[in-house]
C-alpha cells in the first residue's frame, strides 16, 4: 500500500511537526488505521507486527478530524 492511497488524519502543520517524517495517523480505504511513529522496543511484537510510539497529541488530533 502506497502513502498516496491513505487519508492523512494528522500532521497538517498544526502540531509540533508538520512534515511527512513526523508521527502521523492515516486511514485506509478499508477503514483501518496506519500509524507512523518512532520504533518502540517496549516488548517483542509477534512476527509480522511492529510497535510504534506516537505522542498523545497526535492521537487527539486524529480523533478531532471531522467526517472521517
Amino acid at each position: 500500500m502506497a502513502r498516496e492511497e491513505l487519508t492523512r488524519l494528522t500532521g497538517n502543520g498544526n502540531g509540533t511537526c508538520g512534515g511527512d517524517d513526523c508521527p502521523n495517523v492515516y486511514r485506509t480505504a478499508k477503514g483501518s488505521f496506519v500509524v507512523q511513529g518512532d520504533v518502540s522496543h517496549a516488548f517483542g511484537a509477534p512476527e509480522g507486527e511492529g510497535l510504534v510510539e506516537i505522542p498523545e497529541e497526535t492521537l487527539r488530533e486524529a480523533v478531532r478530524v471531522p467526517g472521517r
